[in-house]
Parts: structure tokens; C-alpha cells; sequence
């Protein structure tokens, strides 16, 4: 069985563009005490990669950009992330259309009558109708349940850190570590089993993704990668989508930075930051593959 209760929180931090509008609150002001998330870097004779890793929702009033994650991005004259960025329209529209069901089929008759009963009250206590979701596949139902408490609570896909190095990205060549398809394959080639599965918990769990979001973001605005690594390994616990998720995404980036390492530039590569932290990370994969990595300090 598929282990993927509060998935979403760290969907938010490992990289999937699920796009779906939202408005955000004032959640995080900018702190005094404020410590710079964590970034590091590969560097020869001639090229530099700094690696650092986002968070792809967060509060408008964010404050994190500043100090040596400025300076390295000004210094950059080429923005690496997941995706291209710039066609959120097109992306969901990519999304919307992978998600549905074959025609005649509907979400809540696959489901058991117990859990169709709990998804409609959940669907009632987010304002939605209990036919809101009728046509689309479980793991894109699961993915909104758990995304839009996020959002109520301030946290916003259009507030997240790609999209204030994309409006900074003027003059820099922008280029992707995949596309949205890529990211979309990872749940929506799951069996039926499974989708069902994270469904019901995610149904059962309403609402916890922002909790677990909040303390990803406290982690990542402190530069603290153990610590979310924790978090993360916490709630990311099936073998096999961590491998799909994680593991298998980070040894083709780590194969791409070597790659790139051959041509002289100064790259700057922005990815869910849970990618950056733990074991298995793309910095792990890099040294494995002889190339030395360094954290980038203030």
C-alpha cells in the first residue's frame, strides 16, 4: 500500500508545478533574525552552478532573496529550474487535460461508499459542490484537497521563489531540468489502487498540509537542509514514490550539471529544495559522480 498521507506539503517542496490559483496573507514578514536559505555550488576554471533550492508556494511577503543568493543570482547569466517558466496557463491547461477521466466515468463511482461519503464532506467543507471533481483522475482530486487548505491559509503558487527569480531574469538565459509532462507522469501513471489510496488519506487528513508546510518553510527561511530532510523523510515514507519523486529526478539533474560543467558560464539552478537536502540529494549524486560540492556561506 502507498504511504502518501500529507503529500502535498512536500509535493511543494521537491518540485511539482501543479498550478491552481490562490491568494496569500501575510505569513512570514521579514525577520530581523533572517538567515538566508541554503545554496551551494560546483565551480572549475571556467564555470559555476550554484544549487539552490526553492520552496513553490509561499506567502507574497516572503522575505528571503537578499545577501549571497543575490549576489550569485546577479552574477549569473543563465536560470535553470524544473520547468520553463513563464506558461502557467499553458501548463495547467497540460494538467487539466492529463487528469481527466475517459469519458463516462466519474471519480466518486470508483470509490467505496465510505469513502465517497468522507470526500464529499470534505469537498462541502472547502466550499466546494460534491461534483466538483466528477470528471478528473484520484491523484489530481488528492493534489487539489490538499493544495487549496494550503492556499486558504496564505500560501501561494504564484508567490513561490521561481516566480521572483523569473521577474529578476532579465538578460539571463532560461532553460529546464524537464517538462511539465515529466511531472505530471509521476502520479498519473500510479495504478488506480494507489491514487485511491492517497485520495482517502489526503480526505482524512484536510487541511494538515499547511501545518506542514509552515514548518518546511521555518526550515527552509533558516538554511536548516537537515532539518528539512527530516521533515520531509517524515512524510514522503513509500519507496517507490520516493524514488519517482526524489531519487530518479535527482540522478538526471546530477548527470545534466555534469554535463553543463564542460561549457564555461555562471548557472544559476533553482529546484524544490527537498532535492537539496538529505541522502540521495542531487549534491550527493554530484559527489558520487567526482564533482566536488561546497555550501555556499554568508
Amino acid at each position: 500500500m502507498f504511504s502518501l498521507r500529507k503529500l502535498a506539503a512536500t509535493v511543494l517542496a521537491t518540485g511539482l508545478a501543479l498550478a491552481l490559483p490562490g491568494c496569500a496573507t501575510n505569513l512570514y514578514a521579514p525577520d530581523p533574525h533572517y538567515v538566508a536559505p541554503a545554496m551551494w555550488k560546483v565551480a572549475d576554471k571556467d564555470t559555476t552552478i550554484y544549487l539552490f533550492g526553492t520552496v513553490h508556494a509561499l506567502s507574497k511577503d516572503t522575505a528571503w532573496y537578499g545577501g549571497p543568493i543575490e549576489q550569485a543570482y546577479r552574477s549569473s547569466d543563465e536560470l535553470v529550474t524544473e520547468i520553463k517558466l513563464g506558461d502557467s496557463a499553458g501548463d495547467a491547461a497540460a494538467i487539466l487535460k492529463r487528469a481527466e477521466l475517459p469519458a463516462g466515468e466519474s471519480l466518486r463511482d470508483l470509490m467505496t461508499p465510505d469513502n465517497r461519503a468522507q470526500y464529499e464532506e470534505a469537498l462541502v467543507s472547502l466550499g466546494l459542490p460534491v461534483d466538483a471533481m466528477d470528471k478528473y483522475e484520484p491523484w489530481y482530486a488528492a493534489m487539489t484537497l490538499s493544495l487549496l487548505p494550503v492556499m486558504q491559509k496564505g500560501f501561494d503558487p504564484q508567490s513561490g521563489a521561481e516566480t521572483e527569480l523569473a521577474e529578476k531574469a532579465e538578460g539571463k538565459k532560461l532553460e529546464a531540468l524537464e517538462n511539465v509532462n515529466d511531472q505530471i507522469d509521476i502520479f498519473d501513471k500510479l495504478p488506480v489502487d494507489a491514487q485511491l489510496t492517497f485520495l482517502d488519506q489526503t480526505v482524512e487528513s484536510t487541511g494538515q498540509a499547511a501545518d506542514q508546510l509552515k514548518v518546511m518553510v521555518d526550515k527552509w527561511l533558516k538554511g536548516d537542509a537537515r532539518g528539512l530532510a527530516r521533515v520531509m523523510n517524515e512524510e514522503l515514507d513509500d519507496p517507490v514514490l520516493y524514488d519517482r519523486l526524489l531519487t530518479r529526478r535527482n540522478a538526471h539533474w546530477a548527470d545534466w550539471i555534469s554535463r553543463r560543467m564542460e561549457q564555461p558560464g555562471t548557472v544559476f539552478v533553482a529546484v524544490g529544495a527537498g532535492h537539496l537536502a538529505g541522502k540521495g540529494s542531487v549534491q550527493d549524486m554530484l559527489q558520487k559522480r567526482g564533482i566536488r560540492v561546497t555550501r555556499v556561506r554568508k
